[in-house]
């Protein structure tokens, strides 16, 4: 069992974090509204979606999780039946029932907030089964510890797929990192002001020369 990503405040998506959701997911994000969480590399691997898309589709899956990395470490645990297991578990244990049911009320309340989808239910299977861990874990890192028990409980086993790095590069002017051509750009501004200063210095100097 592994230490889980600590929970990171919902923030407005800037222009790199559209690049990287479109890098991890192969296409542009679609209907999004925020970055619901940040994984330790600093990249985005939760998205908070809008409950229409701007074609006017439904789309109930509030919490989106990009990250190809968490993604695919999720699916090794449904291919290894933990999802069935989950379910039987929810048959036999009312408290995990309940806390599951409040986790989907709380799903359900988050979505509403934005806009109203009736007749749709939460997403993940919730609130009487499970058939979706990659909802589960995004309503976890999403609304942090303690609300969704199921999600918890699969993101504990989860691998610290944050640890190789970013899963995604996000391109600068001329194809380096963001923060590597952000840095270039400050030095070459320093550089040209220290040039400037110089330039002053030795006019400064043949004036006095010529006095």
């Amino acid at each position: 069992m592994h230490t889980p990503p600590p929970p990171t405040p919902r923030t407005e998506p800037t222009e790199a974090d559209v690049e990287a959701c479109t890098q991890q997911l192969g296409r542009p994000p679609r209907g999004l509204r925020a970055i619901a969480h940040r994984c330790p590399c600093g990249q985005p691997d939760v998205v908070e979606t809008a409950p229409r898309l701007p074609d006017g589709t439904p789309f109930p899956t509030l919490y989106y999780l990009t990250c190809p990395r968490a993604a695919s470490a999720i699916g090794t645990l449904e291919a290894g039946g933990m999802m069935k297991e989950m379910t039987a578990r929810l048959a036999a244990d009312p408290e995990l029932a309940a806390a599951y049911r409040a986790a989907h009320e709380d799903y359900i309340r988050r979505r509403d907030e934005i806009e109203e989808l009736p007749g749709f239910p939460s997403a993940g299977g919730m609130p009487d089964r499970v058939k979706c861990l990659h909802v589960l874990v995004a309503h976890a890192l999403a609304a942090g510890p303690g609300v969704n028990p199921l999600g918890d409980e699969a993101l504990a086993m989860l691998p610290e797929w944050w640890r190789k790095g970013p899963c995604v590069t996000v391109s600068g002017e001329h194809g380096e990192p963001a923060e590597q051509a952000a840095r270039a750009k400050t030095a070459a501004g320093a550089k040209t002001e220290g040039r400037e200063e110089e330039r002053e210095e030795e006019r400064g100097e043949e004036k006095e020369n010529e006095q």
